[in-house]
Parts: C-alpha cells; structure tokens; sequence
C-alpha cells in the first residue's frame, strides 16, 4: 500500500481508507473484557511509500474494546468491536482514528433445535417402547425439556480472540507520519 506525499519534507500522508493489518499481542474475549479494556498488537505487513518503508512490520500499536456483548443463553450473539487508538513508530506515537472491525459469534438456533428436537425424539422413543402410545407423549415432553435445560446449561456462545489474531483496521482520518 502507499501514502502520499505530505507537503512537508521527510513526511508522508497515509490517506483515508489505508489498512493496517496487525496481529493482537494477547488473547481477547467478550466474557472477560468489556467496552474500555486496553490491547496491544503489531503491524503485520509493512506500509511502504516510493520504496520506503512508512509503517515497519512489528511496529506496536494499541487500541481498545468499542464493544463487548456476550452471547444468551438461547438466544443473541456475542459481538466484539475493537478501535485501533494509536502506532509507535520510530519512538513516535502517532494517533489513530479507524474503523472498528466487529466479530460476531454463530447463532444458537441450530444447536438448540438439535438438542430439544434430539431429547423429544430420545424421550418417544423411550417412552413408547416403555409405556405405549401415552408413554411416547409424556416421553416426548420429558425429552424436549431436558434437551431445553441442556440448551440453557450449555448455550452461550462468546467470541474469543487468540494472540497473533490478524485484523484489519482502516483508517477513518488521514495520518501524516515523519519518513
């Protein structure tokens, strides 16, 4: 990717839209940290500007959680949306505004129609071999809400980010930086 040249000498305009790829230097998860929690992470891939290089790979960079919602029990998926604040470049703290990449966690829907539907079906089956008809109908219900419990007991589904997670933040704002 490539700036271009700022008006003054040795600088270098990274425009609006720029990437910046970085790799997370910790882990991140929604049930743990809420909006406001710090990160640190480094760029991943090399900004260069007429052959040299502008943002080096490894450079730090910090931000911090916009948004942390953990996941229902039934229903409602975790999110997690993270701001990139700030590079440090040459000892140079340079401020940054991004957009703010936003995970969302799997919906639960599925998984919760398996495990009522599978105890329901379990329950009549066990039921019917056990008691008849009337059996299969209260095994049914049986089944469907233990299947329920297990859904609650077991059902959210928080996001959980490793480090050297990669992201990628665009820039909101232009950045001027010294070459």
């Amino acid at each position: 990717m490539t700036g271009t040249a700022a008006a003054q000498p040795g600088t270098v305009l990274l425009p609006a839209g720029a990437s910046i790829h970085i790799r997370l230097g910790q882990s991140l998860d929604t049930r743990r940290d809420h909006a406001g929690a710090r990160f640190v992470g480094h760029v991943s891939v090399a900004i260069t500007h007429q052959g040299e290089v502008v943002l080096p790979r490894g450079a730090v960079c910090r931000g911090h959680v916009e948004e942390s919602k953990p996941s229902g029990r039934l229903r409602g998926r975790a999110v997690l949306r993270l701001s990139l604040d700030s590079i440090e470049v040459n000892g140079r703290n340079y401020t940054v505004a991004t957009t703010d990449p936003a995970m969302v966690s799997r919906s639960h829907r599925d998984r919760n129609l398996a495990l009522i539907g599978g105890g329901a079906g379990t329950g009549a089956t066990i039921g019917g071999i056990a008691g008849g008809g009337v059996g299969a109908v209260i095994g049914a219900g049986a089944g469907a809400a233990a299947g329920t419990v297990t859904a609650i007991a077991t059902g959210k589904r928080n996001l959980h980010l490793a480090p050297e997670t990669r992201l990628t933040f665009r820039l909101r704002e232009p950045v001027r930086v010294r070459g």
